[in-house]
């Protein structure tokens, strides 16, 4: 089945489908990557996705929708996808029913991590990425990978967007754009909301649940 697993930005999404990546073999698609691949690529749209982070604005459904239908037309990927922080619009949404159907998939599990701002704020202003795998790590709850992180702590490094008045406004802008989304998909059955401030595991471990239902 297609996972849907959203939440406000630092929510955890990245780390849960990390986890489910390695155990059940999924593939995770998360925007935020896709986006950035095309700003480390200094693509024409990359320059204008640059731009748009920057000012903690969120890029546009047309952007996201296209880069994502390619991944959703790959049969190498069919019903095996996570997404990953999408779809943060109610136009996200509804086309993403309309891309699966088209290629005769449909969405299994849809996950709802939710995270008070004050957390949110404290986790993205101790997030480091990693620059050659782009693994997240906190610097206060995980400072022992850090230490230990196989591609160098020195890779270690902290995004330009991650500070408290772009957190703030992307936490904002997230959590009202996404409100619609939430009563889209809150009368479906396969959908369920998590408390994302409980340790990693226990939110794993729910996950799991679902995922093997």
């Amino acid at each position: 089945m297609n996972v849907i697993l959203f939440g406000p930005p630092g929510a955890g999404k990245g780390t849960q489908s990390q986890h489910l990546v390695k155990k059940f073999n999924y593939f995770q698609v998360s925007t935020g990557d896709l986006l950035r691949i095309e700003i480390q690529n200094k693509t024409l749209l990359g320059n204008q996705i640059s731009e748009i982070i920057g000012r903690g604005e969120l890029v546009s459904d047309s952007i996201v929708d296209d880069l994502l239908n390619k991944i959703i037309k790959n049969e190498k990927y069919k019903n095996k996808i996570i997404f990953d922080g999408y779809p943060r619009t109610l136009s996200q949404a509804k086309e993403l029913d309309k891309m699966l159907n088209e290629n005769n998939q449909k969405i299994g599990c849809i996950i709802f991590l939710n995270v008070k701002r004050d957390e949110i704020i404290n986790r993205i202003e101790g997030r480091l990425s990693c620059i050659k795998c782009g693994k997240i790590l906190n610097k206060d709850i995980n400072k022992e990978e850090i230490n230990n992180h196989e591609c160098g702590e020195e890779n270690l490094v902290k995004r330009s967007d991650d500070n408290g008045k772009t957190i703030i406004k992307r936490f904002d802008t997230y959590m009202e754009v996404t409100k619609p989304v939430l009563q889209y998909y809150s009368t479906r059955q396969e959908f369920v909301e998590i408390d994302g401030s409980l340790k990693i595991p226990v939110i794993s471990s729910k996950i799991e649940e679902m995922v093997i239902a």
